[in-house]
């Protein structure tokens, strides 16, 4: 018989298993393509050009993704080599060769790819152009995005899958030369390990796993104390080193031991369901300690970064309002004419005008004790703090007092106020004026607020805390205006928002005419927020999505295999009488817990990573968190029915 017939009869007799590898293939081939034509479309890269991070994102982003589908095939090809081992070594005892198998193989594998890289570029043509404008949506673009088809995304897809089925069949020839006839035919059994009693030592290890795991994320909420701040680097290492460590522990001893102890406390009064649950999942533990540990990191991992890119996009107008806190700012007497210009166009308006004067002060006199130590960047440093007359303040919260020489702190949130707290109730000293004429005066601070008041973009204008002070002493610190500095905002409010358009056309007018140094909108810094993180959750998302796809679609494979190797089982059990539903009491549980642990654990890990830093991205933690966890525990859900409904398909086949 001819290779050529050889390799047909076999890929006829094995379609039930190539589907599941040429499903990996097609998804792989798909995601890739998609993303490499949106790279190259002229009319996307042309709307984000502006960004200035676009090609260089989508750059970093396709070697991420390759990286992705490079670990994906290659542990969908272990899988499938792994349930053709018996046929392996089928044909090993009736006289082939290694090398003639291996090209036999290769055959197959070089049609499956070729078959695959047709149908994934034909699917990732057409749902590029939907990513594209999902793309223009997230960066708020209007956009005429048509299908184009990319040269150079053909090209590059050819040559990157084109490394991958050379990487794929060395990872095949390897498998086969290494493996030993007898180990072919019990290859899907490797992974059980039984188990009656563990050891003292292994109980330990279980609950050192843990352990790492609980220090792992209390140090992570102390990653960025200013106790720590010199041990950053080694601080991150040592957590990332205990939170995988301990998983793996948990995974290889902990979670096999309470399933242990679980059938032990029965005295060998076994249900359907412990059977079907309980000992498998404790007998495969060995084996799969290893996966589920890679699978819940990338989930972790990849669901972290995804939320943090997220919670920067989220917080970009939340953002635009700390740097813009109005719809427009003018600093001192410039940008007149564009309020004259609003005026004739019937654009009403309310109008703030807040007048601010600066002190010179030590920062170290707001800190705590705790804080004040010389790894604190606001240790020792003396710089200026503007005052604000109370009356102005009261422009914006009337209910605001101040007498004598109690101050109010305000001004000051963001990442600063997070990881530089200042103090309330805390005298703090300031001067102002030149050499020749100084004034000193001694302030008690009342409270402190972190409310955006003033701009900190416009062109000299004044940005950081500022000191809310009585009129009195006020005017007392404006007699040495003179040698001190001096500022005056305006912060300009539409009545009707209707009105924006028109007054966005009538500030890029005035941009024209000089004056962009003393005009801020908060509408043009919210869109400059848009279109550099726009890309950013894009990408992210889209490599998130990627994570989630491959390790869910691992998950569902590996419980598609040992549903089959399993099939004998359930075929007993039915024959003594076991009904369907019986027996899916078993699979229910066995299913929450391969889907439900990993997840359950990777959002533990996220959530501590998030939290550790969030603050550095964004200023909104609690949305951008529930939404992200919510996606990802909906999407492997899917994958849980999915893998369930497989189930249910062998138990009613076994009979």
């Amino acid at each position: 018989m001819s290779l050529s017939k050889l390799v047909l009869r076999s890929m006829k007799k094995n379609m039930k298993h190539y589907y599941l590898y040429f499903f990996a293939l097609i998804f792989s081939v798909t995601l890739y393509f998609s993303f490499v034509t949106l790279q190259n479309n002229a009319e996307v890269l042309a709307t984000v050009d502006k960004s200035g991070t676009a090609k260089a994102g989508f750059a970093a982003a396709t070697y991420m993704l390759y990286f992705i589908v490079l670990f994906f095939v290659l542990y969908a090809n272990h899988l499938f080599m792994k349930r053709r081992s018996k046929e392996i070594g089928l044909y090993q005892l009736i006289g082939m060769t290694k090398g003639l198998i291996i090209r036999l193989l290769a055959v197959e594998s070089i049609l499956l790819f070729v078959g695959a890289i047709v149908l994934g570029m034909l699917a990732g043509f057409f749902s590029s152009r939907l990513f594209a404008m999902i793309l223009l949506r997230v960066l708020e673009k209007e956009a005429l995005v048509t299908m184009t088809f990319s040269t150079e995304a053909l090209q590059q897809s050819i040559v990157v899958f084109a490394i991958l089925l050379v990487i794929v069949l060395v990872q095949m020839a390897w498998m086969i030369y290494r493996v030993s006839l007898l180990s072919l035919f019990s290859a899907s059994k490797q992974a059980d390990e039984r188990v009656k009693r563990f050891s003292p030592l292994q109980m330990f290890i279980g609950f050192l796993g843990l352990v790492l795991i609980a220090y792992g994320y209390y140090a992570s909420t102390k990653l960025f104390d200013i106790n720590s701040q010199g041990n950053l680097p080694l601080n991150m290492m040592i957590i990332l080193a205990t939170t995988i460590g301990g998983t793996f522990l948990v995974f290889r001893f902990s979670v096999a031991f309470i399933m242990n102890s679980i059938r032990l406390k029965k005295s060998g009064h076994l249900t359907v369901r412990d059977v079907l649950a309980l000992t498998p999942i404790m007998h495969r533990m060995k084996g799969n300690a290893k996966s589920l540990t890679l699978i819940t990191v990338l989930t972790g991992v990849s669901l972290g970064v995804t939320t943090l890119a997220y919670i920067s996009y989220y917080s970009s107008e939340s953002s635009a309002y700390s740097q813009v806190p109005g719809d427009y700012v003018l600093l001192e007497e410039h940008g007149q004419e564009f309020l004259k210009k609003l005026e004739e166009n019937n654009i009403a308006f309310d109008k703030r005008d807040f007048r601010l004067q600066s002190v010179s002060a030590s920062f170290t006199q707001l800190l705590s004790e705790s804080q004040q130590n010389e790894d604190n960047p606001l240790f020792g440093l003396e710089g200026i703090i503007y005052t604000m007359p109370l009356s102005d303040y009261q422009q914006i919260v009337p209910e605001a007092a101040v007498s004598d020489n109690d101050v109010i702190l305000t001004n000051y949130g963001g990442y600063m106020a997070e990881m530089f707290p200042l103090e309330k109730d805390r005298d703090v000293v300031v001067t102002t004026g030149g050499p020749e004429e100084t004034m000193e005066e001694t302030l008690h601070v009342k409270d402190v607020q972190h409310e955006s008041i003033i701009s900190g973009t416009v062109t000299s204008g004044p940005g950081g805390p500022i000191f809310v002070i009585p009129d009195a002493l006020f005017e007392k610190l404006a007699t040495h205006s003179s040698t001190s500095e001096w500022h005056k905002q305006t912060s300009i409010n539409l009545k009707n928002k209707s009105d924006l358009a028109l007054a966005e056309s009538l500030y890029m007018q005035s941009n024209g005419e000089n004056y962009s140094n003393f005009i801020q909108s908060y509408e043009e810094e919210r869109k400059g927020n848009i279109e550099t993180l726009g890309i950013t959750i894009f990408t992210a998302a889209f490599l998130g999505l990627a994570f989630l796809m491959t390790t869910g679609s691992i998950l569902y494979f590996k419980q598609m295999s040992e549903a089959e190797e399993e099939r004998g089982s359930y075929t007993i059990l039915r024959k003594i009488g076991f009904a369907e539903k019986d027996i899916m009491k078993g699979i229910y549980m066995k299913q929450a817990f391969n889907f439900g642990v990993p997840l359950i654990i990777g959002l533990l890990h996220s959530y501590f990573a998030v939290k550790s830093g969030w603050f550095l991205f964004g200023s909104e933690l609690t949305a951008p968190l529930w939404i992200a966890m919510t996606c990802y525990i909906a999407l492997y859900a899917i994958f849980a029915v999915l893998s369930v409904g497989y189930y249910k398909k062998v138990i009613r086949e076994s009979l």
